[in-house]
């Protein structure tokens, strides 16, 4: 990796949204939680101290050393980081008489500070913060204020160290993008060279160099972050990649068998494996989701396992653990520093002394789209939506047998399909159906029916993290619904969640 920015993490939940917005101007850039801080290194260009719920004047508030970065490389701390670099230099933060939160517009900028350079006065900016800097230190120099802010923004005369009450990283900000540039681009001088593009041409490098003639075991789901990391990994050792694609028989409809003549034409090794009796033993008469989760968890880790002990010599397992899954088991909130190892594939236990190869680790989910795109893969697979691990396991509430499974399956089939059709299904996150342990009464021609009722279920999200549900047309819906009750025996009656998440999940189980 060429060049990049360290993100020092206090906490803040916009600590992510600054990583999205830096990558967006092509320069790559970690996060790091302040109590785990990297080694400086020549490639850092320079560093970004991000906010937090903490106030510096609390004894148990997120600390630094900041003198190991002062000086050194360009720094820029975003609301706490600003109040924290102004307060360890002997100036005054102290809590606002009003809690400043929300839009505020800059009634002075410092044009002539590379910071704030082509940003208008009246910019609109976003604030979140309890504290505000009062008094600033010797050299400390106003570079931009609003009505009720002094100190909006200032910089340290003498060094390349800049501070901002205002958060640059959210869209409220309306130049923020051009600040974050301006540090990146103008102050770090960062080539802004990082692309997908340049990304597979380092990966695949690496991944020869680390690997050599070893062999790679991967888990393949049909899903993007899988996809994309096996094909990273076949471009560096080709044959030396074995893939396995289980069949748990909690797929979709043909599924199966789509998915394995999919990545034949992609040209990987992969191996399907038909195991579905074995998962339906392990579920029978389970009906609590964590139960399930953990019976279809610990079959689908005996299977591989006994898949992976017929291929000689294997010494690595391949994964597709993207950049979140690490900030997550990392973060200033996360009970230790230890990394998530094998979460893709279910936790597989440390017996079976594989080494772990993570090509797509410091990738958001977005970022993985766009190298999947550079490698050309199918926009099918990248496009398709997020698919829990235990499958149509956490979509059937109670029990599980194959009769309900088939049941799931036509009707989940006739509603992904229907939005494909009518062109909806890129503007949802997630969709599926959920069969519901209820059965009511209904009339088909002259017969009275007692049968099945199933739930459909689409949201629109940026990371699901939080959803709204999907306002799908009434027409859709009602044309859905007749062909759900006419085509699949066992339903006769269609319901549609209309809940978000928070407070409800967008799965059930």
């Amino acid at each position: 990796m060429a060049e990049k920015i360290y993100i020092i993490d206090f906490g803040s939940q916009y600590t992510q949204l600054i990583a999205r917005r830096v990558r967006e101007l092509n320069v790559y850039c970690e996060i790091h939680p302040f109590n785990h801080l990297p080694v400086l290194d020549e490639e850092v260009k320079g560093v970004i101290l991000s906010g937090s719920p903490h106030s510096v004047l609390d004894t148990e508030s997120p600390y630094i050393d900041l003198y190991k970065y002062r000086g050194k490389l360009p720094l820029l701390g975003i609301c706490y980081g600003a109040q924290l670099t102004a307060f360890e230099s002997k100036g005054k933060v102290a809590p606002s008489e009003i809690r400043e939160y929300g839009r505020a517009n800059l009634s002075f900028i410092d044009q002539s500070c590379p910071l704030l350079e082509n940003i208008k006065e009246g910019s609109q900016v976003w604030m979140s913060h309890g504290d505000t800097i009062t008094d600033l230190p010797e050299k400390f120099k106003v570079i931009g204020s609003t009505e009720s802010v002094q100190v909006a923004a200032y910089h340290i005369e003498g060094e390349q160290t800049f501070g901002l009450q205002f958060h640059p990283e959210v869209t409220h900000s309306t130049d923020g993008k051009e600040v974050l540039q301006n540090f990146v681009v103008k102050i770090c001088g960062c080539s802004q060279s990082w692309t997908p593009d340049t990304f597979v041409d380092s990966t695949v490098k690496a991944l020869k160099e680390q690997l050599g003639n070893d062999k790679v075991v991967m888990a393949l789901s049909g899903g993007v972050d899988s996809s994309v990391a096996a094909i990273l990994v076949h471009k560096a050792i080709g044959e030396n990649l074995y893939c396995i694609f289980v069949d748990n028989g909690l797929l979709r409809k043909n599924e199966f068998e789509s998915v394995l003549e999919s990545y034949k034409h992609m040209g990987l090794n992969i191996k399907g494996v038909d195991a579905k009796d074995k998962f339906y033993d392990a579920l029978r008469d389970v009906t609590d989701p964590e139960q399930k989760r953990k019976a279809i968890g610990r079959v689908f880790i005996e299977v591989f396992d006994e898949e992976a002990h017929k291929i000689k010599d294997v010494k690595w397992l391949g994964q597709g653990t993207i950049y979140p899954d690490i900030i997550e088991s990392v973060s200033v909130k996360g009970p230790s520093a230890t990394i998530k190892s094998h979460h893709n594939v279910g936790g597989l236990p440390d017996y079976m002394h594989l080494k772990v190869v993570e090509p797509l680790n410091t990738l958001f989910k977005d970022e993985v789209r766009r190298v999947g795109t550079s490698l050309q893969i199918d926009a099918a697979i990248l496009g398709r939506h997020p698919f829990p691990g235990p499958g149509l396991g956490i979509r059937i509430l109670g029990d599980i047998n194959p009769e309900k499974v088939r049941i799931l399956q036509e009707v989940d089939y006739i509603f992904i399909q229907g939005l494909k059709d009518h062109g909806l299904y890129d503007q949802v996150w997630q969709a599926g159906a959920i069969l519901l342990p209820v059965q009511s009464v209904g009339v088909m021609g002259d017969e009275r029916t007692y049968e099945n009722v199933v739930s459909l279920r689409a949201v629109t999200s940026l990371d699901g993290m939080t959803a709204d549900w999907c306002h799908l047309p009434y027409e859709f819906l009602a044309k859905i619904s007749n062909d759900i009750i006419n085509k699949v025996k066992g339903v006769n009656r269609v319901v549609y969640d209309i809940s978000s998440k928070p407070p409800a999940t967008i799965e059930w189980e």
